[in-house]
């Protein structure tokens, strides 16, 4: 039985398109070594959030992209590149005037659920309107007296 790694390598090799390996930008440009302070070249192989791109897309080799992703991460040590950036997106699809939540007022549905507790109002005996007439030098908490 042989692997999926296998199964996908033969499937491309009987492809009739040619496959063409991405050359990476290191190679064009003829970079011979990876300064963690040259932030030009480390963002062109981040995305615009801020990740690293992987070797696939970057067309990097093995080796450059461990050089890469340790330049970058000593880069962002030492605050040159950001570890994330914020990026303002907006939503598509959905209605119009809906959040997340479709369009219900949730609220309205867990009041239901709590039956009328909300809406009851407290009968403790207390009058409903207190006014404190003078200064506060006697009060109790709990049948203990506390002085202020």
């Amino acid at each position: 039985m042989s692997s999926k790694k296998n199964k996908a390598r033969a499937a491309r090799e009987t492809n009739p398109r040619k496959f063409r390996k991405k050359t990476s930008v290191l190679v064009i440009e003829d970079v011979e070594y990876i300064d963690y302070k040259d932030v030009d070249l480390l963002q062109r192989f981040m995305s615009d959030r801020g990740k690293i791109r992987n070797r696939r897309v970057a067309g990097n080799s093995l080796q450059q992209q461990r050089e890469l992703a340790n330049a970058i991460k000593v880069a962002r040590e030492m605050a040159l590149l950001p570890y994330a950036k914020r990026v303002a997106s907006t939503r598509t699809g959905g209605r119009r005037g809906e959040g997340r939540d479709g369009g219900r007022d949730l609220r309205g549905e867990r009041d239901g659920a709590y039956g009328d507790r909300h809406d009851a109002k407290l009968d403790d005996g207390a009058p409903d309107d207190v006014t404190l007439d003078g200064p506060l030098d006697d009060v109790t908490l709990d049948g203990e007296s506390v002085e202020a």
